[in-house]
């Protein structure tokens, strides 16, 4: 499985006070990955409306911004995701909510389920800017996963683009595989080999998907590979935010069951509490 370069960037619009910045970061991001812009709003088509929109984006006309604008009444999940699919959207923004009096972000009851819908990459937007906030520390999963190579592929090309610095590649261990209970110094120190085994072993493969990527998406960033233990989803979530990364890429899940809406793990940690912007690779 290979990733292939994002061609349309899909974004939902609500003509509220974040609008401008959400129509830069989105206009940016369409440049930098030299894709089209697909605007939707959920609603009926305006003379005002257009002439905001165009007003706004007349910032980015001496680059050649590809946008276009679709307005459509209806249930705004149904509309987004059925925009998204006739437009071929491959990667879709997303804003997120912030907690009242907390600085704290989570993905709201629409975006939830467009998330949880979406046949597209999805990108999760906490703090939309209007001036660029430079990208330096981009964290990616790297559990033994079909799709983490084309995430960590995903990441890299991401990185080249936004001109990062840093990538760290997490490997979530799950505690059940340390399996030993301690209770004296021997067994402390059969944990401690089992764990050094355990870095080495998701260390090695990672640096093998490494080595398969293309030189112009890994030759100008420092690399880090990083094995933590702990709650797959939460870790990773939990690591973005002390190491106070500007971006988190993500596998998209693999598929939603009832039993996951009722005991949330992986993607549904991040999706509660979101630690930075999220990169959801599909």
């Amino acid at each position: 499985m290979s990733f292939t370069p994002f061609k349309t960037i899909g974004l939902g619009i609500a003509f509220s006070p974040n609008l401008k910045a959400n129509l830069y970061e989105a206009a940016r991001l369409s440049l930098f990955f030299n894709a089209k812009l697909v605007l939707i709003h959920v609603g009926s088509k305006s003379e005002d409306k257009i002439k905001k929109i165009n007003t706004i984006l007349d910032f980015f006309k001496p680059e050649n911004l590809d946008y276009q604008v679709i307005f459509k009444s209806g249930n705004p999940v149904d509309v987004i995701l059925n925009a998204s699919a006739e437009k071929n959207i491959d990667l879709l923004i997303i804003g997120a909510a912030k907690r009242e009096k907390l600085v704290k972000y989570y993905v709201g009851s629409i975006a939830r389920k467009i998330s949880r819908q979406a046949k597209c990459s999805l990108l999760l937007l906490i703090n939309p800017s209007i001036e660029r906030l430079p990208c330096r520390h981009i964290v990616v999963n790297g559990i033994e996963d079909p799709k983490t190579q084309q995430t960590i592929e995903a990441a890299f090309y991401v990185g080249a683009k936004l001109n990062a610095e840093k990538l760290t590649i997490v490997e979530e261990i799950k505690q059940n595989e340390i399996a030993v209970k301690v209770d004296d110094d021997k067994s402390l120190r059969h944990a401690n080999i089992i764990k050094q085994r355990l870095r080495q072993r998701e260390n090695s493969r990672v640096n093998h998907i490494i080595e398969d990527l293309p030189q112009e998406y890994t030759s100008n960033i420092t690399v880090k590979s990083q094995p933590i233990f702990g709650t797959q989803g939460y870790s990773i979530g939990h690591y973005a935010q002390i190491s106070r990364a500007d971006l988190l890429v993500m596998n998209a899940p693999t598929k939603m069951t009832f039993w996951d809406r009722l005991f949330p793990h992986d993607i549904e940690h991040i999706l509660t509490e979101l630690p930075t912007d999220v990169l959801i690779i599909q």
